[in-house]
């Protein structure tokens, strides 16, 4: 298998098993020299002692013929070794350089997820202090308006629209704020001024905010 630099499909379909292969390629080849080389060595002449007698004569006392096969052989099998080793060199610089290039992408990726993920951080520092949590979703109803909106059981309220620590006496502030946040089908004045209620809360141990809108569903309630 040839190989150039020019040949970037090929530079980006080398894979581990092919440089294996390459070399078992290697291998192969350097057993048949062996081989060759040893049918020399039987013959006592090697691969440059004299086919000739003292008089110029052709050798009585070797197989010339098995000696010439053998000579020309092994001549052939070095340079497809030569060729071979480069392949195998040019193979293993593109490998490498391919799982440099992968390591880099992903080392990438994830700076640009905790980039992201800083921001996310920074943006809700700059919207205002962070409250401690005053409830803690305990279920989520699948199709429901939280679900809708990623809430997950488990997650600690901190900011539930306007009602948060600070303000936050029982769940009929939340009930109050739900109703009034209602997403129907009458243009009363509150569903003219409904909008998205901000909901923020702490999961995992890290801050999250969503956008959730109560409204009728299937289920019950407003939120689910």
């Amino acid at each position: 298998m040839k190989m150039t630099e020019g040949n970037n499909d090929a530079a980006m379909t080398i894979t581990a098993n092919d440089v294996k292969n390459l070399i078992k390629k290697k291998d192969d080849i350097e057993e048949q020299i062996k081989a060759y080389y040893d049918v020399l060595e039987d013959q006592g002449v090697g691969v440059e002692g004299p086919l000739v007698d003292a008089e110029g004569f052709p050798r009585s006392d070797v197989n010339l013929y098995q000696i010439r096969t053998a000579r020309h052989n092994i001549s052939c099998l070095q340079n497809d070794h030569k060729a071979i080793m480069v392949d195998i060199e040019e193979a293993l610089h593109k490998l490498h350089a391919r799982e440099k290039s992968k390591r880099e992408q992903d080392a990438s990726r994830q700076g640009q997820a905790e980039a992201m993920e800083q921001g996310q951080a920074e943006a809700m520092e700059q919207d205002g202090p962070l409250h401690a949590p005053f409830a803690r979703v305990e279920g989520i109803s699948q199709g429901s308006p939280a679900c809708r909106a990623g809430m997950r059981v488990g997650d600690e309220v901190v900011e539930f629209g306007s009602v948060n620590t600070g303000n936050f006496r029982n769940l009929q502030n939340i009930a109050s704020v739900v109703q009034h946040s209602e997403g129907g089908n009458q243009l009363t004045c509150s569903t003219l001024l409904q909008k998205p209620l901000r909901v923020s809360v702490i999961r995992d141990g890290k801050p999250t905010q969503m956008s959730l809108t109560p409204q009728q569903w299937s289920g019950r309630g407003l939120l689910g």
